[in-house]
């Protein structure tokens, strides 16, 4: 016999998620960690990058800490936009949680116990990886170079190098900031392509529970109970979608905006400027990351937006025919509802999918050429 799928648990795919909130003491009972986090990871930290490439007047040196300063920018402009939604992320879960306890076939439960669970939590997990390295990688730079050097040209109020003190504080300060600005786009880049991964299961489960109304041979009462209680599930899916473009439309133009700027920033730096091999390679590990922020976000932008057109296809699966006018008259309702296309959009006008992320590398190859005009 079989081994029956576990219960479908949304909820537990947003275990980590909520872990990240609490590190940087939101969600939790330790505000004074929240306040230093916005003070010094989420203003200063990138306001002391900022003005450190100001004062550059080196190319290469430009060229060099302008990703990790656009990339620190964007990430505290994303958390400011992010941050003050969690209620309406809490809202998502508790009706994604509803919609788990629909899901009781065991084709579902195999679906998304074999399917769902495990890309959503390879998302979060490879973006973990990614991220830690480029961390690792820059500590290592640093340290194979010898000297008092620091992990990246930035401004402050005093000599770094008067003192081994300052040099080692400063140090730390840029070490630990670079780290929590990594949690922080954790929380901010993790979140979109792993939710539109279970959503777009859902949908998928939804198709499912529509298309066997009729085939048991059930009562005419209890199949059109299904049906109804198929439409309400539609309407909870397209409130989620809603509350998603509220929630994450600047967020994701933000970074729309990073990407390109980074992507043809890093390329131009790689090819034409970097004379060391660790430096070369940390970059080339930024690069991958940048990349891998992005693809799987338009990927399952794409795949949200295909399950919600395969839904009509659901309705004619199911044994309307057989149905009586009342039944019937529902079906043709729903059918009007699942016509329209859903995608969630950037900036309200931007669609996340694959051909945003062509897009978005067409643009950062623009950029590249123009930057080489430059040179």
């Amino acid at each position: 016999m079989a081994d029956v799928p576990p219960d479908i648990n949304s909820a537990a795919i947003y275990r980590v998620y909520w872990l990240y909130w609490r590190l940087m003491g939101v969600e939790s009972n330790c505000q004074l960690v929240d306040v230093l986090m916005n003070i010094f990871v989420t203003f200063l930290f990138p306001f002391h990058l900022l003005i450190g490439l100001l004062g550059q007047r080196s190319l290469s040196n430009i060229f060099e800490n302008l990703p990790i300063t656009a990339a620190c920018f964007f990430c505290s402009v994303k958390i400011l936009c992010i941050r003050p939604k969690l209620k309406e992320i809490k809202i998502v879960e508790r009706l994604l949680g509803e919609l788990d306890k629909r899901a009781n076939s065991w084709e579902e439960r195999k679906y998304f116990d074999e399917v769902i669970r495990p890309q959503a939590n390879f998302v979060w997990k490879s973006f973990l990886v990614a991220y830690f390295s480029t961390v690792i990688m820059a500590t290592a730079t640093v340290s194979m170079a010898g000297g008092r050097q620091m992990l990246y040209p930035a401004w402050f109020p005093y000599d770094v190098q008067a003192t081994a003190l300052r040099y080692w504080l400063s140090f730390g300060y840029q070490a630990v900031g670079n780290a929590l600005t990594v949690l922080q786009n954790l929380t901010n880049d993790s979140y979109p392509p792993m939710t539109f991964c279970v959503v777009a299961g859902h949908v998928r489960m939804l198709a499912l529970r529509i298309a066997r109304i009729g085939q048991a041979g059930e009562s005419a009462a209890s199949n059109y109970k299904q049906l109804i209680d198929c439409i309400k599930d539609h309407q909870k899916l397209m409130e989620i979608v809603q509350r998603l473009r509220g929630t994450l439309h600047l967020a994701l133009l933000s970074q729309f905006v990073a990407s390109c700027i980074n992507i043809s920033i890093v390329l131009i730096f790689v090819l034409f400027f970097s004379e060391s091999t660790f430096v070369s390679i940390y970059y080339s590990l930024y690069f991958a990351a940048m990349v891998l922020e992005f693809f799987p976000l338009c990927y399952y932008g794409s795949l949200l937006t295909f399950e919600f057109a395969a839904l009509p296809y659901a309705l004619f699966s199911c044994s309307w025919p057989d149905m009586d006018r009342r039944f019937c008259r529902h079906v043709s309702i729903l059918m009007q509802m699942t016509l329209s296309e859903v995608t969630i959009k950037a900036g309200g006008f931007l669609c996340i999918d694959m051909n945003a992320f062509f897009a978005t590398v067409r643009a950062a190859y623009s950029l590249f050429t123009l930057a080489m005009t430059f040179r």
